[in-house]
Formats: C-alpha cells, structure tokens, sequence
C-alpha cells in the first residue's frame, strides 16, 4: 500500500562536504500543482463572493450605467463629477496631480458608481419587499390572480440575469415571529380532536392563562432576536433539537437515500464506487464555484441556499454537553472503510480531479488489500453509533494526539465518507418484501460499525455494485441531500456510463499512488468503550422494524383526477390507516419547509385535524354515504393544504412555541403550558421525499430510472416514521419503521393498512385502476 512508499519532495545525507540536497522533481511538481489548484480555488470563492455581494447588480450593469452616465453628461455638456473634485480641490492639491480631464472623467466614475450601487440598493430591497409577500401561495390550486400575476413579473423584473446559488441570500425576508395569540389559536385547534372534553378544557385553560400573562413577555424576547438574528429559530433549532442529544444519532437522527429501484448499472463495486464519488466531487465543484442555480418556486420565487454551504467538508464532533459542527473550507480527500480497516484516498492528481476509471482504479486496491486491522479497527466507528457522551470522553482521551489524532483527522475533515460494503443488497422483484427491507435497515444503520455516522455525507457502495446514501441530519434537511443524489442518480448510467464488461469509462493511471492505510495504535482501555458502544448501537439496530414498498396500483395522475392534492390525499390515507392499526388518533408530525425565508429550515405541520377525524370516522362507519365521505373529504384535505401554506409562509405552529420555550428557560421562568406541549410525543411522524429536478429524470421513456427515495428510524418507542416519495404518474414508494418492543406497532401490518387505505379513498371516486407493468 501507499505508506510503504510515500512521496517525499526532497531527501537529505550529510556528508563531510555538507548537507547534499536531493529534490525529487515528481514531487515538487505535484506540490506546484496543487498550489495552482488552491489559488485558482480561492480566487474563483472571492469573485463568486464579489458577484453574490453586488446582486442582483453585476459587473456588466456597472459598465452599461458608466457608459450611460458619461455620454449622458457629455451630450448634456454637465460637469460629470457634479463639481464634487471642484470642491474636494480648495481642500486637496487634485489638480497637481491629475489633469482637468482627468478630474471629469475620475469624478464621472465615483458618481456613476455611486448610482449603480444606489440602484442595486433599491433593487433589492425591493426585492426583499416582494418577496415578503406570500399571497400567491394561497391563489385556488392551478389559477393565478392578476395581482399575482403583477407580482410574478415584479420579481422576475427585480431579480437580475442568471443568479448564483447564494445570490439571493440578502433578499430573502426573515422568518416572521407569529403573535403568541395566533399561535395558541391554532395549538388548540390543533389538539382538540386528540382530547377529550376534560382534558381540552384544561388545556384550553393553561393556554389562555400563558397567552394572558407570561407568553407577552417570552415574545418580546423573542422579537428582539428576530431583529438581530438572520432567523430567529434556526440557529436555536440546530443547536438544542440535534447537536444537545446525547442518545445515539444513527437510527434517531441520521437518515438514508437509495439507489435506482429496477436497474443496477454495474455489478462491479469498485466502478459503481468510481462513478458516484467522482459525481460528488464534480456536485462539491459546482457548489464550491456557486454554479448549481438556486431552486425557484414556480421558476420566480427564490428559496434559501445556507443549507448547501456545509453539505461538504463536514463532521459532526461529539462533546460531554454538546456536539460542534466542524467544517473545513477545502478538502482534498475522501475516507474510505473496507472490511474493518480505514483509508485515505487522495482526489486529486497531476492537478486536476480523478477521472471515474481512476478512482475505480483506487478501490480495486482498497478491495485486492489482503491486510488485517489493527487492534480496535474494525470496531471504531462504532463510537460514532452509541451514545454521544462516552465517544466525546473517548475522543479528548485517546484521539488528542499522535497517529490517532492524524487519523481521526484524515476521516473527520474528508470531503465525504465512503464504506465499501462487504455485502449484497438490491431489490429481488422475486423476494420484494425482505429485499427492501434489509435494504433500507443496511443504510440506516448496517452493522453499526461499517459507517462513520458523523460525517455529513456516507456513500454505501454495496458489494454487487448497489449504493445508498446515509446522511447527518445536524447540518441540513433531507431535500439537500436529495438535490446532490438526484444528481449523483442522474450522472451514474448516462452522463459518466460503463464500458461493456461493467468498468467505468477511460483508462486506469500508470503511475498513480494508492490509497493511504490510516494508522491507529487503540488501548485496550478504548477498545472496552467501543464495546460497549457497539453494545447500545447494536441493540438499537435490532429493535428497528422496517418495511419499504413500492406502491404502483396508482399514483400521482389518478389522484390528479380526483382533483386532490397527491400529499393531501396520502396524509389522509396515513390518518386512516393509523386509526385501523390502532384504533385511536395520534398527534401526527409532517414536515414542511420555511426556506422561502433566509436560513429557513423546517416547520411542522400537524396533520391529524378535526377535519381528518371526521373523514375518518366516516369511512369507518358502514351507515356514511359516498357523498357525505367525499364531502368530507375535501374539507379534510382542503385544511390540510392550508395547513401546509400556513407553515411555508411563517405561520406555523411549533417553532414558535419551541422558542417561546427556550426563552422561558433562559429567563428562569416555568411555563406549564409550553412544557406539557413540547413533552408531547409524536406517535405518527411522516415526510415527503420532493423529486425536485424533474428534467433530470424521462420516466416516460425510462420508467426504470426511479428512485426508491429515503427514509429515516422511528421518533417515537411505540410510534411509526413514514416517509414516501411520489415517482412519476403511477408509482409511490413508502419507508416505513417502527420498534419491534412495541406491542402496539408492526411495520408491515402499517403497510398493509396503508395499501388498503389508498384503495378505499380512491374507490371513492369511482375510477378505474389501469394495471400498473411493474
């Protein structure tokens, strides 16, 4: 392997004569390349932060209003410094050092350039004024209002010519602080159809006494922040919702993404790995040089982009308290672990980033390696599964110095962490059930220590050529790590393709140095906590009970038909099915996205609501016609997508509250309310998985070419975690996880409760069900 042989750029000996100097010109050359590589890095990071700084003004307008002014004056015959050097003259000896001319001309550029930075001033924040308003979100489903068509055309006037993914950051609004009146009207609202009349009346007293007496005060506080802070909930919500958990991340807060569900590119491992992780690193290029453009609701409306800016280059550090996000600006490496040994895989070479066959080429040798670990290897990251308190004591006791510190460092500050698995996994059309499902369970947590759950980013690459994806859920949301996926999906068999016998395309390199094996020298005394942390992880992962399933008796276009919202409909099927399965209504988590705002991330929307209740309560009583349950049923969705458009638009209902409550506890303050409200369980937590570059993906002439989306652990003991990505007209694919000791949950119980759900809302309406290929 490549330690046996490191490069080095010079050697020396000592002699009588002195010290003789031996370069090595392979090296230097390498090492002038990389300068090259970093310099042209950083300039491209300062002009992007140039352009970004001055948008939606550019380079280019400030020529043209130069241009303009100074012919302006000239054919006005003004004075174009507006005499400002005139009078800077009777302070200032100007005219000893430039010219009459001179002086117009110079003058003529300070105001011109005053005024392009005035209009650029103006533009955005009138800009920032538009997108402050949100009632095009709540124009009928396919119609727009002329006020909203006016206000379309404002933005698109205001917004400027080809922005960059961080372009807009400085127009977006901030997240409103909704009046606590607002917010406890709808808490209650929210919470009636899951008590009954004693207990809402309590509730509804605690409300109204916090809304009375000490939630003004909490607000004001709260306000207060809202002004100095970009967002007043996000830095509060990463903080104290992920990075203050103490309990294992992997399975409770790591989340998964999988591979194509009907193809598999190649069988080979070490070309699939070649072309997925070259993928990434050309999506690092684009992110690093700000060319991935922002994503726009209705191709107009701009979303937040802070999310992306840690995607790479990311770990998550454990301590005693609280965890750190540590992120590095430039990496030139990834982290890979193979059959329980650690490598460092350097990227680039010769200057340039490694082509797919060369990275290939880089794996092979991972996979040909016949090594054995060290002592307290194979079972390393497995510090990074358990709880999070003996990792932090682990790490600042044995990994503060030495070869263990150059190692964690190697893996933690990676632009990525990649796992060849040593087994197989793929979705059998034969054995569907148990595929998927061992599937999904390998990426959410494998064998607990085969993944270093702290990285922002894992790429699973499974041993007959299938991947997966498994993401820290501290630094961004799921539909950010979808963006780089569908990407990675899309790139893989059309952009980058194989060659006949499976290899990535190109040729291997003749002289390229091999990985690096990391070196690691763990006590016995460490090894006892990995063990004891493999211990807690493994018992975790086996109390997951998962089940994946591809619904293809109908999907998007049949709902379309129905004239109901897809998600709506689900939601209801879900309400449904949950009521079957258990007999009672749950309070019930879907998540909804605030970045329409600067530095937005999520908002809840709780989806269990009188409306649905009474849906629900229809379909199960035998004596409902088909037209009270319709009726029904539109109101329920109806409030569902106001629900929805609430939230997106800052007017939810459980960040505020979750705020309120950190305020309280800041102030020392003990709130009844708000601590009964926030030790409410989520029973029933469900997410959409959004398909968000659909021109990626003709699943019209490639049906093959779906995804099976992604889903994440159970949030509560004995509850269930939904998540379900629509695919195309006719295919929806649902992950659903719970605990095997719960008595009250089974997965595949849930499922089958689902399917049967979807069926009897759409037999509602009387359509007929065109039998699905797949």
């Amino acid at each position: 392997m490549a330690e046996a042989h490191q490069a080095v750029a010079f050697q020396f000996t000592v002699t009588p004569d002195g010290i003789d100097l031996h370069l090595c010109h392979e090296a230097l050359r390498q090492i002038y390349l990389s300068g090259i590589h970093s310099w042209k890095k950083r300039f491209i990071r300062f002009k992007n932060g140039v352009m970004t700084g001055v948008y939606p003004g550019s380079p280019s307008g400030l020529v043209v209003v130069l241009v303009g002014y100074m012919s302006s004056t000239k054919y006005a015959k003004i004075d174009p410094s507006l005499g400002i050097l005139t009078k800077l003259s009777t302070h200032l000896p100007v005219s000893k050092y430039i010219t009459e001319d001179g002086q117009r001309i110079v003058g003529g550029v300070l105001v011109g350039t005053g005024l392009w930075i005035a209009v650029t001033f103006v533009m955005r924040n009138a800009l920032k004024y538009l997108l402050s308003w949100h009632g095009w979100m709540f124009n009928q489903h396919g119609t727009l209002s002329l006020k909203t068509k006016i206000w379309l055309v404002l933005v698109k006037l205001f917004s400027g010519p080809k922005p960059m993914l961080y372009s807009f950051q400085s127009s977006l609004p901030r997240l409103p602080v909704p009046p606590v009146k607002d917010t406890v009207r709808r808490y209650l609202e929210s919470a009636r159809p899951l008590m009954d009349d004693e207990q809402y009346k309590r509730m509804e007293g605690l409300a109204k006494d916090f809304e009375k007496n000490l939630g003004p005060k909490l607000q004001w506080y709260l306000k207060l922040k809202s002004w100095w802070t970009s967002n007043y909930v996000s830095d509060w919500w990463e903080e104290y919702i992920y990075l203050r958990g103490r309990s294992p991340i992997m399975v409770n807060s790591n989340y998964y993404a999988m591979d194509f569900l009907y193809v598999n590119p190649t069988s080979l491992q070490a070309a699939r790995a070649g072309n997925s992780i070259h993928a990434m690193m050309m999506y690092r290029r684009k992110l690093d040089r700000a060319q991935i453009k922002p994503l726009m609701v209705l191709n107009t409306i701009p979303m937040c982009s802070s999310q992306y800016e840690r995607m790479f280059n990311t770990s998550r550090v454990p301590g005693v308290e609280t965890d750190v996000l540590q992120h590095v600006n430039e990496s030139k490496h990834i982290a890979v672990y193979h059959k329980g040994r650690f490598y460092k895989v350097w990227m680039f070479y010769d200057g340039r980033l490694l082509l797919p066959r060369e990275i290939e080429q880089q794996m092979e040798r991972i996979l040909a390696d016949k090594s054995e670990p060290q002592p307290g290897e194979e079972f390393l990251a497995a510090l990074t599964a358990g709880d999070r308190v003996p990792w932090a004591k682990a790490r600042s006791q044995f990994f503060i110095r030495g070869k263990n510190k150059q190692s964690l460092d190697a893996v933690e500050k990676a632009a990525f962490f990649v796992t060849l698995d040593d087994s197989e996994q793929r979705y059998e059309p034969d054995n569907p059930i148990q595929s998927l499902d061992s599937y999904g369970k390998s990426l959410l947590h494998g064998k607990c220590y085969d993944r270093w759950f702290d990285k922002s980013l894992n790429l699973i690459v499974f041993k007959n050529g299938t991947m997966g994806l498994n993401a820290e859920h501290s630094w961004a949301d799921a539909p950010i790590v979808g963006h780089l996926w569908e990407q990675v999906l899309s790139s893989d068999p059309v952009r980058l393709g194989y060659t006949e016998e499976g290899h990535c395309k190109g040729n291997p390199h003749p002289n390229m140095p091999g990985p690096q094996r990391l070196q690691w020298d763990i006590p016995e005394e460490c090894q006892t906590v990995i063990s004891s942390s493999l211990k807690v992880a493994n018992t975790l992962a086996d109390d997951v009970d998962m089940h994946i399933f591809p619904f293809n008796d109908f999907g998007k276009g049949l709902i379309k038909k129905c004239k109901t919202s897809p998600d709506g409909f689900i939601q209801l099927a879900l309400q449904l099915a949950h009521f079957r399965d258990k007999g009672k209504f749950c309070l019930t988590y879907e998540a909804s996205m605030t970045r329409l705002f600067r530095e937005g991330r999520t908002e809840t929307v709780r989806s269990c609501t009188n409306e649905t209740c009474a849906f629900v309560h229809a379909m199960m009583d035998e004596k409902a016609t088909r037209e009270e349950r319709l009726k029904l049923l539109k109101a329920a969705t109806e409030k569902h997508q106001n629900l929805y458009k609430l939230a997106m638009t800052g007017k939810g209902i459980d960040r505020h509250l979750f705020c309120l409550y950190l305020v309280s506890k800041y102030l020392g303050e003990d709130s009844p309310f708000l601590k009964e409200v926030l030790s409410e369980p989520w029973r029933l937590s469900t997410s959409q998985t959004p398909l968000q570059q659909m021109e990626l993906f003709d699943l019209k002439k490639h049906p093959e070419y779906v995804t099976s989306g992604g889903g994440f652990g159970p949030v509560a003991d004995d509850g269930y975690g939904v998540s379900y990505i629509i695919l195309g007209e006719d295919l929806i694919n649902f992950h659903i996880s719970s605990k095997h000791s719960s008595h009250e949950t089974d997965s595949h119980r849930f499922g089958s409760n689902i399917k049967q759900a979807m069926l009897d809302i759409l037999d509602l309406f009387q359509l007929d069900i065109k039998p699905n290929k797949k």
